[in-house]
């Protein structure tokens, strides 16, 4: 089995590079005509591509944003649909839920605030295409070599960490292992639909925060006030500070079983060296 794969060099794309050794890659700068050349003789197309989320957002960098993941989207569609492609895989995120209540794939609405709108045009773009698709919601992605907890260990490590605000927020999370391998199962499994790839336990941030801190065995005292990380980051913050509590009802009725379920068993999996 072959694959073709866009945002090849991000902390997911690394993963999956690894894991599937057999491989070709798709930039974003590539017409389709020369994605079209690249498909040929692939299974799987996996979607990765997309700017950076948490950036500073201004105006222009949110139609970076946009164009990052709507328009490479529309383009590779494009192609796959003129290929002999089996399967396609997007991404997206948890982002298209609104904080505050707890969500599976059967609600169908969007939050309305920018994420929401985003993620609600990224998935309509996937699923213009005309092979079998699926669309994979990230929730915050755990690893020692990338993404959100890789820039959280330097502060913990000397004792600096802390919860966010009052802690009560939800965090639905995925150790980057058991993403893979939700990769793989819809692959072999030949899944379709929308999945959100996220932990069957989502945590407040203050377990998350104690967790850690118990993990590395460093104390966690110091609170992060959630108006720092609005002065500090401004509309982005919100990626922070919202309150996500998503579970991943799709998956575990498609029979995936996750190999990770809480958090101590991941951050100790991903910390134990």
């Amino acid at each position: 089995m072959k694959i073709a794969l866009t945002g090849a060099s991000g902390f997911v794309g690394s993963h999956i590079r690894e894991h599937f050794t057999d491989y070709v890659v798709i930039g974003r700068k590539d017409t389709e005509e020369e994605i079209l050349k690249k498909l040929e003789g692939v299974d799987i197309v996996i979607n990765l591509a997309g700017s950076p989320i948490i950036k500073r957002w201004d105006d222009e960098y949110k139609k970076v944003l946009v164009s990052s993941r709507i328009e490479t989207t529309k383009k590779l569609v494009g192609a796959i649909d003129k290929s002999d492609i089996k399967l396609f895989i997007s991404t997206s995120a948890i982002g298209a839920y609104p904080d505050g209540d707890s969500y599976d794939e059967s609600y169908s609405k969007y939050a309305d605030d920018f994420l929401g709108q985003l993620t609600k045009d990224w998935e309509a773009e996937a699923q213009k295409c005309k092979k079998m698709t699926a669309i994979v919601r990230f929730g915050v992605i755990l690893g020692n070599d990338g993404g959100a907890l890789l820039s959280m260990l330097p502060s913990f490590k000397i004792g600096m960490g802390g919860i966010i605000g009052n802690g009560k927020m939800m965090t639905s999370w995925i150790d980057v292992d058991d993403l893979v391998r939700i990769y793989e199962y819809i692959i072999e499994n030949r899944l379709t639909g929308v999945f959100n790839a996220t932990s069957p336990n989502p945590v407040t941030n203050y377990k998350f925060t104690k967790a850690l801190g118990s993990v590395l065995k460093r104390p966690t005292i110091l609170p992060l006030p959630a108006f720092f990380l609005k002065i500090l980051f401004g509309e982005v913050s919100s990626v922070l500070t919202g309150s996500k509590e998503v579970y991943p009802k799709a998956l575990l009725k498609a029979g995936f079983e996750f190999k990770y379920k809480d958090i101590d068993s991941s951050l100790t999996h991903l910390l134990k060296d």
